[in-house]
């Protein structure tokens, strides 16, 4: 593929004096939080793929991919720039790197201006490079880039090549697990230079090769080869149309397919695909379980904003907790190229008539109003055009809120000029399509009835989307126990709050993450610990050593706990008309504040208004209602049908509890259910929760909106329905979950390569109407991270698959438990059918195996206890010489299949059944085929992978 020309005028050769500059490598100097910064001699690897430096404790770990780098500014902007007084640098000498899924900055300062440019010029290059290049070249890049990187880390003696006790070293750290035997035959068949009992890189990757022709492709591409070792072009169209689901699949479309992925030139010259071109083909986006079509914007983008799901932050400023952390400006670059639409901006009084923004009532760093607008007015528009909304929260003086209209206007401009933007029906909400690099400010509006002269006037401050609770304001005094304070009542309230509205996540009933932080406010690095949390495992106020605030909120069952229930607002008496609150407010006093004309002007379309009954039809579309995630539970427990309807016609925006002062996030899925369009996360707070919500919002492109279901938009039904669609087809999904790819060792293991290979097994998770809301588990496969095969069917039955999501999960069986080892989520809708590879998500090679089916059934699906196919374990599939492999599993015994689940994970000698969850036994015949049976594989025309007479390769 060609190189991506050189950016800003640069001729090729210039760039690739750039390239040798920074490949020889310069001192420069890293600047920290503190007074001192570290000299390090930084350079940009070999493979142009990582900058590294050294010295470093980290060695080999001292690197950030260019891959991961988000934006390369020149200059003093940064956060940790702006600790330093003016003057102390040269700002021609300074730049600094963002990378990561945080945006952790990396601030360096050079000798001169010309080595910043050259690194801020090749950085850019770089960048480009591989943003604008083809995801198959870019893959096959980083897996060379990977055996390269292998091959040298393998080389303990530094000679160039490896012995025979350094491969198999490397294969302990790889989780492989072949007999000795075996590897050593492969070792000498890849020998075959001069230098007899070593491999060189060239004989290493054909070592490599050997070791991982995968036997369930083999077998598969036996079945449709009619038992040749190669595919021709009508052989390979067979495959695609029957087992992939593709249409107007051409003979010439075959031939160009072999031709780009098959890597054996008299292959190619004779138009067949061999086992090598097979697996580079499946393992390509080709093959791929995310439709590529939803990498772009799909939908319907002319309908009114209503009828979306729009992706938003909570806090947006703050880079950890919600007490003691970081505000900082460059949150809002790294949320809008995120793809956030919805932005938080909670505004106050600063000195010499400056707005500022900062979380009130706590210790939280304070950042300008000003510079705020600048990087939104920046970044808003970067990766898409679609509208963003700014949610302002107001607690500033008039003469300040003047000041923000200023701001707002001068640098905003046209962006808020809402002029040209019609709608034939003057009462409903403009379209995203419409809106289109415009920026609406969500906010309070005066009154109709104030007079037009009138500079300011009074409105309620009852619809404020963030007041924070009493119970949670650092008070003047001493912080840190002030802090102490504030964490052990809001520990206990959300605890109170979970026993009484169950917001917690039903699926991860311990599933509280955040982010830890160092005293400088930036993001670190996980514990164990919070991985466990993150998907689902208890990690216990134990492990709790270095984090400033509440980590994981466990259960506690504490004896004669004299806990107030709690209220049914978590603001306590928040409004006389809200659900189960009539009588108690009834003497309440209507806050109000002051309003300056200027700053109302500028809202239109996004009025925040007070709720205080959904049933109470909608003066106008124009309105946006604000719930805190308790509230939002309680309607949507007691009036879940209203809720919807009210949704149908107005936006709402949720936000987390006050109590979550550790920036966790709640489940969005129950308030996406409801038809709710705004459901702000913690953006800062990495886990779960955005993992769901990165999955909903990539099924259009990652836009930041998602067309709601039909059925959401108009008419009106049950969301927490045991059938809420009565009548209309449901969806029955077959996953086979065949095998793994290179699964890794579970992060931050204790004893790291040289621990034990992991025992995986796979959970998949249905998350959606909580009707659909189910998961299932596969055996576990001991001592292979390599190559594991499971050849496990699990069944489904999904009433809505417009808004479900999938979740895979891999873990790591254990004797006290499991650790989890990656993930990837994605939208029901976003599946492709036919054998598909799901790759866990940031980690490199690592991948699943699996055939999706999707088929209609219609009738009742009758809900039962589980009992199919419990404890189930077939033979020992493990490595590559498994004979067994491909084999279905026996049909469990009558006994084994009335065993009850007792533990969190499978144990090794038994199948696991459903965790906590009704089985979907299917009441009738699926409407297309015959009915799927507990363990059966899905009729013809997919064929099973049944090993062939003749024995596949190794």
């Amino acid at each position: 593929m060609e190189e991506p020309g050189p950016p800003g005028g640069l001729s090729q050769d210039q760039v690739e004096r750039c390239m040798g500059a920074m490949q020889e490598g310069m001192q420069m100097v890293k600047l920290r939080g503190g007074s001192k910064g570290l000299v390090r001699f930084y350079y940009l690897d070999e493979h142009r793929s990582c900058i590294r430096w050294r010295p470093s404790r980290k060695n080999e770990k001292a690197k950030i991919s260019i891959d991961s780098i988000q934006e390369v500014s020149e200059g003093r902007q940064s956060e940790v720039f702006q600790r330093y007084p003016d003057g102390s640098f040269d700002p021609n000498c300074c730049f600094s790197i963002y990378h990561g899924s945080h945006r952790e900055s990396l601030d360096l300062v050079s000798t001169s201006s010309e080595v910043a440019r050259t690194w801020v010029t090749g950085l850019r290059y770089l960048m480009a490079g591989i943003s604008d290049e083809d995801s198959l070249a870019r893959r096959q890049r980083t897996r060379d880039q990977w055996l390269k990187q292998t091959f040298d880390e393998a080389d303990k003696n530094g000679d160039g090549s490896l012995s025979i006790g350094e491969v198999l070293q490397l294969l302990h750290k790889l989780n492989v697990n072949l007999p000795r035997q075996r590897v050593k035959q492969m070792f000498r068949e890849a020998d075959t230079d001069d230098h007899q009992g070593t491999l060189g890189f060239e004989e290493f990757c054909a070592f490599y090769k050997m070791m991982s022709t995968r036997r369930d492709l083999y077998l598969l591409m036996l079945t449709y080869s009619n038992h040749k070792d190669h595919l021709d072009a009508a052989s390979l169209q067979r495959f695609l149309q029957v087992e992939q689901k593709m249409t107007g699949v051409t003979l010439e479309s075959c031939q160009d397919i072999i031709e780009q992925f098959e890597p054996c030139p008299e292959n190619k010259s004779k138009g067949l695909l061999g086992i090598d071109g097979f697996t580079n083909y499946t393992r390509s986006p080709a093959g791929d379980i995310f439709n590529p079509d939803h990498h772009h914007v799909h939908q319907d983008m002319t309908q009114p904003l209503s009828h979306y799901f729009i992706t938003s932050s909570h806090n947006t400023y703050l880079v950890g907790d919600q007490l003691m952390s970081q505000s900082r400006v460059d949150m809002y670059a790294w949320v809008l190229q995120a793809g956030c639409r919805c932005v938080e901006v909670d505004c106050w009084d600063g000195p010499d008539g400056e707005p500022i923004v900062h979380h009130g009532y706590t210790l939280t760093s304070k950042i300008l109003f000003k510079d705020v607008i600048e990087t939104i007015n920046k970044y808003a528009f970067i990766k898409n055009e679609y509208p963003v909304i700014l949610s302002i929260e107001n607690h500033c003086s008039v003469i300040q809120q003047k000041k923000m209209a200023q701001y707002l206007t001068d640098i905003l401009g046209d962006k808020l000029d809402l002029s040209s933007v019609s709608s034939e029906d003057a009462t409903m909400l403009p379209s995203p399509q419409m809106l289109k690099g415009k920026i609406l400010v969500k906010g309070k509006k005066l009154p109709a009835n104030i007079s037009e002269d009138a500079e300011e006037g009074e409105v309620s401050d009852e619809d404020s989307a963030d007041e924070i609770d009493d119970d949670c304001k650092l008070l003047n005094g001493d912080a840190s126990t002030n802090r102490k304070r504030v964490e052990n009542v809001a520990k206990r309230k959300l605890d109170s709050l979970i026993k009484e509205s169950k917001i917690r996540d039903c699926e991860d009933p311990n599933d509280f993450s955040v982010s830890t932080l160092s005293p400088s406010g930036k993001l670190g690095r996980k514990s164990k610990a919070e991985e466990d949390v993150e998907s689902g495992e208890d990690a216990g106020a134990s492990r709790r050593n270095g984090r400033l605030v509440v980590g994981s909120f466990s259960r506690r069952k504490k004896k004669g706990s004299k806990l107030k229930k709690a209220a049914s607002m978590e603001e306590g008496d928040e409004g006389q008309d809200s659900p189960g609150g009539q009588s108690r407010g009834t003497t309440r006093q209507k806050k109000t504040m002051k309003l300056s004309r200027a700053l109302s002007d500028l809202v239109k379309y996004t009025k925040s208004v007070a709720t205080h009954d959904i049933e109470m039809e909608a003066v106008s579309s124009w309105q946006v209602s604000s719930f805190s995630e308790t509230k939002a539970h309680q309607i949507l427990q007691q009036k879940p049908a209203q809720y919807l309807r009210f949704n149908q016609h107005q936006l709402s925006r949720i936000y987390p509890s006050s109590y979550r002062v550790d920036s966790s996030n709640y489940n969005p899925q129950p308030f996406w259910n409801a038809g709710c369009q705004m459901v702000a996360l913690n953006y800062q707070s990495e886990g779960r929760m955005l993992q769901l919500n990165r999955a909903k919002f990539s099924a259009n492109g990652g836009c930041g909106y998602v067309l709601k279901p039909e059925c959401m938009c108009q008419g009106v039904f049950n969301p927490n329905s045991e059938d809420p669609l009565p009548g209309q087809l449901k969806k029955q999904l077959v996953l086979r979950i065949i095998s793994g790819q290179q699964l890794p060792k579970p992060r931050d293991s204790m004893l790291g390569d040289r621990g034990e290979i992991i025992d995986p097994f796979v959970e998949v998770e249905i998350i959606g109407l909580p009707v659909d809301c189910s998961r299932e588990q596969t055996h576990v496969v001991d001592d292979n991270g390599f190559n594991p095969t499971w050849e496990e069917t699990l069944v489904f039955t999904v009433h809505m698959p417009e808004i479900a999501l999938v979740r895979f999960l891999v873990w790591d069986h254990d004797p006290i438990g499991r650790d989890f080892i990656g993930q990837r989520t994605l939208a029901f809708s976003s599946m492709m059918p036919g054998y598909r590879h799901v790759y866990l998500e940031g980690i490199e090679e690592a991948s699943i195996f699996v055939h999706v089916a999707v088929s209609d059934i219609s009738g009742k699906v009758k809900q039962a206890l589980g009992l199919k196919g419990l404890f189930l374990r077939g033979p020992k599939p493990g490595s590559l010489d498994s004979h067994a492999a491909g084999r279905p599993p026996a049909r469990p015994s009558v006994s084994q299949r009335l065993l009850r689940r007792t533990a969190s994970a499978p144990t090794k000698s038994q199948k696991p059944g459903r965790k906590g969850f009704p089985e979907l036994v299917l009441g009738t015949q699926d409407t297309g085929s015959q009915g799927v049976a507990d363990d059966m594989v899905p009729p013809s025309p997919r064929p099973a992978l049944e090993a062939p007479a003749q024995e596949g390769p190794g």
